[in-house]
């Protein structure tokens, strides 16, 4: 059984940062990509950002500059700073994770944190 779990989200002004949390737990064999993404009411689930177990990085244009996702791949952890936040930023956030475990490679997604950016 694998599970993610997010932590970090809330409430913050326009202007203010965030660090959101992800731990990947259970029976776990490797991480390959893990990710973030967003989906705000009335919307699609949108990517955010993801990142490779050797660190390399992809961004939506909309987060370009602002926000920086990492990876901690002794704890299974990916993290999602964001700063600069803008009231267009709020949605749940929910962080995904590709993995393998002793018997499947498949996707895995938290239960989502909310994340609301008052202007």
């Amino acid at each position: 059984q694998v599970q993610l779990v997010e932590s970090g989200g809330g409430l913050v002004q326009a202007g203010g940062s965030l660090r959101l949390s992800c731990a990947a737990s259970g029976n776990i064999v490797r991480i390959h990509v893990m990710g973030w993404y967003r989906q705000a009411p009335g919307k699609q689930r949108e990517l955010v950002a993801t990142i490779t177990s050797g660190g390399s990085t992809n961004y939506a244009d909309s987060v370009k500059g602002r926000f920086t996702i990492s990876r901690d791949n002794a704890k299974n952890t990916q993290y999602l700073q964001m700063n600069s936040l803008k009231p267009e930023d709020t949605a749940v956030y929910y962080c995904n994770a590709d993995l393998t475990t002793h018997v499947v490679l498949r996707s895995y997604w938290g239960q989502g944190t909310q994340v609301t950016v008052s202007s």
